[in-house]
C-alpha cells in the first residue's frame, strides 16, 4: 500500500512522494528535482531554503511575477465573496474579463469563450472553425505543439509528445518555418516564402479534399524551441489558406500579453488579423484560465449546446482582471521590448564565447539558445542542454528546455523583471555556461 505524505518538510520527502503517488510521465526537470515552496516576483525558494532567480516563470505563465500582491488580494477578496459558478449563470467579472480581451485583441476579435487551459482553448478553436466552415480538415505546422488531449496531441508534431498513434483524421502538417534548419535555403529569408507557399498549396491539393477548415499555428513555436518565422511568412500563408476558404487560428498561448515586446500579441508584429485566436498561460498570472476569441459571425456559428463548469469562474476572472490592470499600468509590451533587448544582447555575448551555442533567437522576453555539438554540422546537442540546465540550477537560475531533441534552452521571465535582476540573471547564466564549457 502506498503511503501518502500529508506534511512533507523537505525536498527528499516530496521527491519520494512524487515517485510513489504521481504519474511518472509528468517528469520534473533535473536529476534531483526541485521542490518549490514559496515565491515572490522573479524569485522562488525551495523546501531546503535555497533561492533561485526564475527565468522561465512557470513556462511563461507568471507574467507579472510570482504572487503579485494586487492579483493575490483581488483573488482573496473574490474567493470570500463568490468562489464558483458555471456558465449557466452570469457574473460581472465574466463579462468584464471578456471586454478586457476585446479591448486589446487585434482587429474585430471580440467574442470570447473561457476555458481552463491552452489545450481546451485549442479544442474550442478547432471545433469552431469546423462548424463555421462546414469542413473538417486542419493544416498545422511541424515542430508545433498544441496540448495534451487526443486532438491536441494529433495536432502536435513532436514524436516525444504524441503518446498514441495518429487517431484523428483530417490533420495535415506542413514544413515549419525554422530558419536555423530551413528545408529550402540558408539563410532562410523572404526568398524562401515561395517554397513555403508551394508546400502549403501542395499539401492542400494532394492530402486534403481541397477544402481545409483552418490553418493553425503558434506565432512563435514554443515547445519547438522559440522558432521565429522569416519576415512575410504569416502574411503569405494566411492569404493562401483564405484563398481556399479556410480560417487562420492563431495560437498565442505563450506569445500573448506583451511577451514578444511592443505589441499585446505576437501576430501583430506581422500585421495579420487572425480569424480565431487562443490564449492561456500569462493571461491570469498562474490561475487556470484560457480563452478562445473570434469575430461575431464566427462565434454565432456554434449553435449546439455547450458548457464549461470552470471556464469563466469568478476567481479566475478576478485574477485575469487584476493581471490585466497591472499589465496595462506597467505597459508590459514596452517593458518586454526593453528588457528583451538586454536579454538578447546578453545571450548573444554568450554565443560569441561558446561555439556550441549555435543560434540565439526570439522576440521580446521570449528568447532561446539552440545548442549544437559544433557550429559546422549544427548537430543538436541534448547532452549539452541537459548539462546547462543542471549548471544553471547550481548557479541559482531557472531556465527551460525545448526543441525536438531537447537541445534548446528557453528563457521567458516575468514581464516585470528589472534591469538589475536581468543583469544578475545573465551573470548567473554566464557562470553556468562556463561550467558546461569546462566539462
Amino acid at each position: 500500500m502506498s503511503t501518502i505524505l500529508s506534511s512533507p518538510t523537505d525536498s527528499a520527502a516530496v521527491r519520494a512522494g512524487q515517485a510513489d503517488v504521481l504519474f511518472p510521465c509528468a517528469a520534473p526537470y533535473y536529476s534531483e528535482p526541485l521542490v518549490l515552496t514559496r515565491a515572490d516576483g522573479v524569485w522562488v525558494t525551495d523546501a531546503d531554503g535555497r533561492e533561485f532567480l526564475d527565468l522561465f516563470s512557470g513556462i511563461l505563465t507568471t507574467a507579472v511575477g510570482h504572487c503579485h500582491p494586487e492579483v493575490v488580494e483581488r483573488v482573496r477578496e473574490q474567493l470570500g465573496t463568490l468562489g464558483h459558478t458555471s456558465t449557466l449563470y452570469l457574473t460581472e467579472h465574466h463579462v468584464e474579463a471578456a471586454r478586457r480581451l476585446a479591448n486589446i485583441a487585434p482587429g474585430a476579435l471580440r467574442r470570447t469563450f473561457f476555458t481552463n487551459s491552452g489545450t481546451e482553448a485549442i479544442e474550442t478553436a478547432v471545433m469552431l472553425a469546423c462548424m463555421y466552415t462546414g469542413r473538417s480538415e486542419i493544416i498545422a505546422l511541424r515542430y508545433g505543439y498544441s496540448g495534451r488531449s487526443v486532438l491536441a496531441t494529433n495536432l502536435t508534431a513532436h514524436a516525444p509528445w504524441r503518446p498514441l498513434p495518429t487517431s484523428v483524421p483530417g490533420i495535415k502538417h506542413i514544413v515549419s518555418p525554422y530558419p536555423y534548419r530551413c528545408a529550402f535555403g540558408s539563410p532562410c529569408d523572404e526568398r524562401c516564402l515561395d517554397a513555403f507557399a508551394r508546400d502549403l498549396e501542395e499539401v492542400i491539393q494532394t492530402t486534403t479534399n481541397g477544402k481545409p477548415a483552418a490553418f493553425l499555428a503558434e506565432t512563435i513555436q514554443g515547445v519547438g524551441g522559440y522558432i521565429v518565422p522569416p519576415p512575410g511568412y504569416y502574411q503569405r500563408m494566411v492569404e493562401i489558406i483564405r484563398s481556399y476558404g479556410g480560417l487562420f487560428i492563431c495560437d498565442e498561448v505563450q506569445t500573448g500579453f506583451g511577451r514578444t515586446g511592443d505589441h499585446w500579441f505576437g501576430i501583430e508584429h506581422w500585421g495579420v488579423e487572425p480569424d480565431i485566436m487562443v490564449m492561456a498561460k500569462g493571461i491570469a498570472n498562474g490561475f487556470p484560465v484560457a480563452a478562445t476569441i473570434t469575430r461575431d459571425e464566427i462565434a454565432q456559428s456554434w449553435t449546439a449546446k455547450t458548457i464549461s463548469t470552470f471556464g469563466g469562474n469568478p476567481v479566475g476572472m478576478a485574477a485575469l482582471i487584476a493581471t490585466n490592470d497591472v499589465m496595462v499600468r506597467e505597459n508590459v509590451p514596452a517593458r518586454a521590448a526593453e528588457r528583451g533587448r538586454q536579454l538578447r544582447a546578453g545571450l548573444e555575448a554568450l554565443a560569441q564565447l561558446h561555439a556550441w551555442i549555435g543560434e540565439v533567437r526570439g522576440m521580446g522576453l521570449m528568447q532561446a539558445m539552440e545548442l549544437v555539438e559544433d557550429a559546422a554540422s549544427r548537430t543538436p546537442s541534448p547532452r549539452r542542454a541537459k548539462a546547462l540546465l543542471e549548471a544553471a540550477k547550481e548557479e541559482g537560475v531557472l531556465i527551460g528546455a525545448g526543441g525536438l531533441n531537447g537541445h534548446v534552452m528557453r528563457v521567458g521571465p516575468s514581464l516585470l523583471i528589472t534591469e538589475d535582476e536581468m543583469t544578475e540573471a545573465l551573470g548567473r547564466l554566464a557562470r553556468a555556461c562556463a561550467r558546461v564549457a569546462g566539462n
